[in-house]
């Protein structure tokens, strides 16, 4: 048996562009956020897919290369695919194009497929000289995006998803005042102050994985509804840390969504430096970009540990009626 760890090959930056589809619908309507649909007029992805197998040893250690799929194919493929995509998201899209592909060729073992989704967003036109949403042109938006992934192999025969997630990146969001960083160690290496009441910049990556089958029972998870459950918790919460910020977000998303396996998070403090304490007659400052380096942090927040925060909210109810 080959112990090797790595023996993939596969194509980057494929580039696909389909318009007039069907518009994305949420799969549930949580309170959070007011999200129900996204117009779909323009779908645009940059997609990446790497296979493997043990068939293709002997196209590393010989040179043939009679079992190889030419990358330019696999471009061809994912391409031509989308013509035929019955769906509407960027998770069902990987999830038919790396079934098809294990489908079509029989010695490939393995595959994985990630997609960046390309938003693109609405512009104005006037139609009797009134401002309305044109059905024609589109902008491309440099904001957060959608990353969709998923791993499937095949396993006696049959062709397996064996983990499906999806990534919001490029999240920023400020929250101007009511955020505290005290109580951490001080020490002769300690110069930052404590703050009890600060603005609090950060930047989110936040991915989540899929129970499996849940995708299917209960639906993909819109990644606008992510983000608004991340600005939501940001405004109730009266955070003492980034830390405890993104565990509750985590929470959040794991209580409204059953198909979620987890949450990761990977986060950056880009907290702005103070250059002016009070602006006159104003409960405002000047602020400046932050000095580099930056402090991040990285966590996953699982199933277990909603079910330990259900545990002891309801040790306290039970304790609050003795």
């Amino acid at each position: 048996m080959d112990e090797r760890e790595m023996m993939t090959y596969g194509k980057g930056n494929v580039f696909a562009y389909r318009t007039f589809m069907e518009p994305v619908v949420a799969s549930r309507q949580i309170p959070e956020s007011s999200f129900k649909e996204r117009d779909n007029t323009v779908f645009g992805i940059d997609v990446t897919v790497e296979v493997g197998g043990k068939e293709f040893l002997s196209s590393f250690t010989e040179g043939d290369n009679s079992k190889v799929v030419a990358t330019d194919s696999m471009k061809n493929f994912i391409q031509r695919h989308l013509a035929t995509f019955p769906g509407t998201t960027a998770e069902q899209f990987v999830h038919y194009v790396a079934h098809a592909f294990l489908e079509h060729y029989a010695h490939i073992e393995t595959v994985k497929m990630t997609a960046d989704l390309l938003p693109f967003e609405a512009t104005v036109t006037t139609e009797n000289d009134e401002p309305k949403i044109s059905d024609l042109v589109y902008k491309k938006s440099r904001n957060e995006k959608l990353k969709a992934s998923i791993h499937m192999e095949r396993r006696e025969g049959a062709i397996a998803s064996v983990q499906q997630m999806s990534e919001l990146t490029d999240l920023q969001l400020i929250k101007v005042k009511d955020n505290s960083f005290v109580g951490f160690i001080r020490d002769e290496y300690t110069t930052l102050p404590e703050d009890g009441n600060r603005p609090l910049f950060i930047y989110l990556n936040i991915g989540w994985t899929y129970e499996p089958g849940g995708e299917e029972e209960d639906g993909f998870v819109a990644h606008e509804q992510v983000k608004d459950i991340a600005s939501t918790v940001f405004h109730e919460t009266a955070s003492p840390s980034i830390q405890s910020l993104i565990y509750h977000i985590g929470l959040r998303m794991l209580q409204r969504f059953p198909s979620l396996k987890d949450v990761r998070f990977e986060s950056q403090n880009r907290t702005w430096d103070t250059v002016v304490e009070q602006v006159p007659d104003s409960e405002g400052k000047v602020y400046t970009e932050p000095r580099l380096p930056y402090g991040f942090q990285r966590f996953q927040v699982t199933r277990a540990d909603l079910e330990n925060e259900r545990q002891s909210a309801n040790i306290g109810v039970e304790e609050s009626h003795r």
